[in-house]
């Protein structure tokens, strides 16, 4: 037996093993062929899963799987299902009715053609923050930025980064974005709770790196030409809506609903599409855009009980926490956690299905607040995803503007200011006590 009745499952290094196999595929696929992506995170994930089961001892097969599908089944991983799956249906739904255009659109119209960089990045940061996606906002507007450099002559990789960024600011900060999502299930908060301590943490480097791109501007003096001529505010709905009521702190599913209603009503009225086109938008959008995350959520939340179950992560806990005597010092291991986890699987997504649960339990143990950890965690992932050559964003952005993607790290202003401000947010916290502050 691996449990005693008084502290729960004895700490096991062993009961690890399942991770280590997940991250050596990831490590092998690197080595085999220098691309990462070549390892599908739903088959690593699979061959981790089988490994937990076989390794896992004093149980007989049936009693192991009933442990596994006890974690596939918990009520945070469940949940977190459901939204994915709204989430999906939604971004489905309102990109096929023609939102994510006419969005992009609107907020080219909306701002000042004399600033064009400064233009480009709160586009990107408003749109990736309805959107829900960073890599869909890059894919938006990549296109864009490269008719803009060419119309200006300003630089192609500069103009890339600032995309990069400002997608990353947006899917840091969005309701419907994956990795608020999963960070907030696994930290047991309100996303109108994360979205506020996120609020606090990134808006300055945002309005920063928003007037550096302003100064820039005018000192270039360049000029952008475009040829919208209206908002269609129809289209635009959806995304306003999503926006609003998240804000206002409406439940997340109620959220989605409604999005995905009103999406599929504009789009009807308009005729942008039929009512079985509809439901195929519908159907992409869950399996196509959430299939795998989905799946994977799944069989991350049964592989994590086993180890838990095994005394894995107790061992990982007390080896994470043997040196660390204070908030700040928890704080730091948890972000370091997250960054080494998606430098290994160069998805933030999946960095915080892996990381979450194990950041909750730390937390707990040096009683920091729920919500600034999942802030904390939400926005490291964002940080280092955005500097991952090997990362879809990046990856995304130089595929559509026939660039490098090493040639755009030096023009990430906004992800460089995240970093720094991760770090002093941790030196000079002062606010992690979870059972005396609200």
């Amino acid at each position: 037996m691996n449990h005693d009745h008084d502290t729960g499952p004895r700490p096991s290094g062993n009961a690890l093993l399942p991770l280590g196999v997940f991250f050596l595929l990831y490590i092998l696929a690197f080595i085999f062929t220098g691309d990462l992506s070549k390892m599908p995170v739903s088959v690593a994930f699979l061959t981790a899963s089988a490994v937990a089961i076989l390794s896992s001892r004093g149980r007989n097969i049936m009693q192991r799987i009933e442990i596994f599908c006890r974690g596939a089944a918990n009520n945070t991983i469940l949940l977190m299902v459901v939204i994915f799956i709204l989430a999906g249906a939604f971004s489905g739904t309102a990109r096929a009715m023609g939102a994510v255009d006419a969005t992009v659109n609107m907020i080219l119209y909306l701002l000042p053609s004399k600033v064009v960089v400064a233009s480009i990045f709160t586009a990107a940061c408003f749109i990736s923050m309805s959107m829900g996606t960073s890599c869909g906002t890059i894919a938006a507007l990549i296109p864009i930025a490269a008719g803009i450099s060419v119309q200006t002559g300003l630089s192609l990789p500069m103009l890339v980064g600032v995309v990069v960024g400002g997608s990353m600011f947006g899917d840091n900060l969005s309701f419907i974005s994956d990795t608020t999502i999963v960070a907030t299930r696994t930290q047991h908060v309100e996303m109108k709770d994360k979205f506020r301590a996120n609020f606090k943490l990134v808006t300055p480097v945002a309005l920063a790196v928003l007037m550096i791109y302003i100064i820039r501007g005018f000192l270039d003096s360049h000029q952008m030409q475009t040829e919208i001529n209206g908002i269609e505010w129809p289209k635009v709905l959806p995304y306003l809506t999503v926006l609003i009521m998240a804000l206002c702190g409406i439940n997340v599913i109620t959220v989605l609903s409604t999005g995905i209603v009103l999406s599929g009503i504009i789009g009807l009225i308009t005729n942008g599409f039929s009512v079985w086109e509809w439901c195929s938008a519908i159907s992409s959008g869950i399996v196509t855009d959430m299939g795998e995350l989905i799946i994977v959520s799944l069989m991350a939340g049964g592989m994590f009980e086993i180890i838990r179950f095994n005394g894995g992560i107790n061992w990982l806990i007390l080896k994470l926490t043997r040196n660390i005597h204070s908030p700040k010092q928890a704080e730091g291991a948890i972000a370091g956690l997250v960054a080494f986890t998606d430098l290994c699987t160069a998805n933030n997504t999946i960095a915080l299905i892996i990381t979450g649960p194990l950041s909750k339990q730390v937390g707990e143990k040096f009683r920091l607040n729920p919500k600034r950890i999942a802030s904390l965690i939400d926005t490291t992932s964002c940080f280092v995803q955005s500097f991952l050559p090997y990362g879809a964003q990046l990856l995304i952005a130089a595929g559509l503007a026939s660039v490098n993607p090493v040639e755009i790290i030096p023009h990430l202003y906004y992800p460089f200011g995240l970093g720094l401000i991760i770090l002093v947010s941790i030196i000079f916290n002062k606010s992690s006590d979870t059972k005396n502050k609200p």
